[in-house]
């Protein structure tokens, strides 16, 4: 059977039409900037399957925020489409590829004539942290594939991949040997987080807190007033930086302060009139 045409959209890759294996930097909430003050991130190892006319390319990378994998689809026509999963999301999709492998085998001969209304066959969905990986097996005039979507919560464009359905045992297949090499551990920091820290201030409470998710360690600062709660969340690259302009903030009020007190001690004169 021929290969499908999924509708993805996608962008020509360079390090997916050239030979060699060159690192290259995620474009979502993996991403890794040393503009930003973080560490470029390292690819650790890759493997590539070539399946009907599509190439897909699986690279585990690791940055400061921990290990992941980037799953990147290259078409026919050269267009490149890609999904980044954490390493425990990795597993999870493993575990969903063999329930989707087992569903596929028991389906008959596709019916061009009677395909379903939506094309979908059969759903999963899963979740990790702001991201929605949406698994639809589907079947068109052209074949059945696995269409794999990724959302994240607060906004910005849908990623997606498609497999074709004769090899998604080998996908597993692949995505089980990396998860061998590297396990379902996503990485990151693994020290001692800071305990809270809180301040009283007349009526107001201010609250210190340390957390960690995939993305990496951050502080959330969260005022209270009369059960009224705001916040604000700083990521840990950018906690100096924060403290610098904190820093020079507190240094010229000091300065302001202390000349206003100077002025205000001078010693004043009068003129009398003789």
């Amino acid at each position: 059977m021929s290969d499908l045409g999924s509708g993805d959209e996608g962008i020509s890759g360079s390090k997916y039409n050239a030979s060699n294996m060159e690192g290259s930097l995620s474009r979502n909430d993996f991403e890794s900037s040393g503009k930003a003050g973080s560490a470029v991130e390292q690819e650790l190892a890759t493997k590539m399957l070539q399946i009907q006319s599509k190439r897909f390319y699986l690279d585990v990378k690791q940055n400061r925020r921990g290990r992941f994998i980037k799953v990147a689809e290259i078409g026919a026509d050269g267009r490149r489409s890609q999904i980044y999963l954490a390493l425990s999301t990795a597993a999870e999709f493993r575990d969903h590829l063999s329930a989707f492998s087992d569903y596929y085998a028991s389906l008959g001969p596709p019916n061009t004539d009677n395909l379903p209304e939506d094309g979908k066959l059969k759903s999963e969905m899963m979740i990790k942290d702001n991201r929605r990986y949406y698994l639809d097996l589907k079947e068109n005039a052209r074949g059945r594939f696995l269409r794999v979507s990724q959302t994240i919560t607060r906004g910005g464009p849908r990623s997606q991949i498609a497999l074709p359905a004769q090899g998604m045992i080998e996908f597993r297949d692949a995505l089980t040997d990396l998860l061998e090499e590297f396990g379902a551990n996503d990485g990151g920091f693994k020290g001692d987080l800071p305990e809270e820290r809180h301040m009283k201030v007349d009526n107001k409470n201010f609250y210190f807190d340390i957390g960690q998710n995939n993305r990496g360690v951050y502080m959330r600062i969260s005022e209270v007033k009369n059960n009224f709660r705001t916040s604000i969340t700083i990521p840990e690259k950018c906690w100096i930086r924060f403290r610098d302009i904190f820093n020079d903030y507190c240094d010229k009020m000091k300065k302001s302060s202390d000349s206003i007190t100077a002025d205000n001690n001078l010693p004043t004169t009068t003129n009398s009139l003789k």
